[in-house]
């Protein structure tokens, strides 16, 4: 605004300067004005050095600035650039890695599954040889103790001497041995029966019926077999099971009709008013 006002002062001045020179010619004044006037485009003239001067100052500044943030904003581009390629090959990697832990994992606990079933294998392996070893100690136990067992007729004999005299632990004893010594013979049938009788005359009738089902299931033949169904039936009625003693003793009768246990399954049915057939 300043060169402008000066500019236009300028030209107003010389217009007037030369109608004066063409009104009153060359005076003193004249000669002052234009003086003053010369000073005036002098002035004018370095106002506008100085202010091209300043405005190629500040253009250049303006343009330095310019750069350096087009400069600041390359700069920053480049690092989001990088920034998001690092956050991409990162994530990648998080991702290969995560994988790779999963597998291992995976393989973890295939491990433990098969490592669990070693173990269960071993284990069973163990107890099986375990209850291999028990079965060959307790028989190596029973051929020891079968191999120090007196004779058969001798133990039999002993046990029965017990029971007639009323020795009822020992002789206990001494038939449960004879029945573990020697299984197999007639007189383990004998030695049931006797089991069954000393449990019977202690009231334990569950257990002595089980003694008479033994020479009934294993010795049907043998020649307590009638007193062994007989006894059992009376058990049973003892037990409170009169259905299932009554059925034991109208078998006995049907089987045995002629004999001496027979005709006490009679006596016993008729007690109970029960008829020794069935039906009637």
């Amino acid at each position: 605004m300043t060169i402008k006002r000066l500019s236009i002062q300028l030209a107003l001045l010389t217009t007037f300067s030369l109608v004066a020179a063409r009104a009153f010619g060359v005076s003193k004044e004249m000669v002052q004005l234009q003086t003053q006037v010369q000073q005036l485009q002098e002035q004018m003239t370095a106002m506008q050095r100085s202010f091209d001067e300043r405005m190629g100052v500040m253009n250049n500044l303006v343009q330095q600035d310019a750069d350096a943030v087009n400069k600041v904003g390359a700069a920053i581009t480049a690092l989001q650039n990088t920034l998001a390629k690092q956050q991409t090959d990162s994530g990648a990697h998080v991702d290969q890695i995560s994988g790779q832990i999963q597998a291992l994992n995976d393989s973890v606990d295939e491990l433990k599954a098969r490592v669990a079933a070693v173990s269960k294998q071993l284990a069973d392996i163990q107890s099986a040889q375990q209850t291999v070893q028990a079965q060959q100690a307790a028989q190596q136990a029973q051929q020891t103790a079968a191999q120090n067992a007196p004779p058969p007729d001798v133990l039999y004999n002993n046990a029965l001497r017990d029971y007639n005299g009323n020795n009822a632990q020992l002789a206990t004893q001494e038939f449960s041995d004879y029945i573990k010594f020697y299984p197999n013979t007639d007189m383990a049938g004998n030695a049931y029966f006797y089991l069954g009788e000393i449990q019977f005359r202690q009231g334990n009738y569950q257990q002595a019926a089980q003694d008479y089902d033994q020479v009934l299931q294993n010795f049907p033949s043998g020649n307590k077999a009638a007193s062994a169904e007989l006894k059992k039936g009376f058990a049973l009625i003892e037990l409170g099971k009169q259905d299932d003693g009554v059925t034991e003793l109208r078998h006995l009768i049907q089987r045995y009709p002629k004999s001496n246990e027979a005709l006490q399954a009679r006596e016993r049915l008729h007690k109970l008013g029960v008829s020794s057939r069935p039906g009637e």
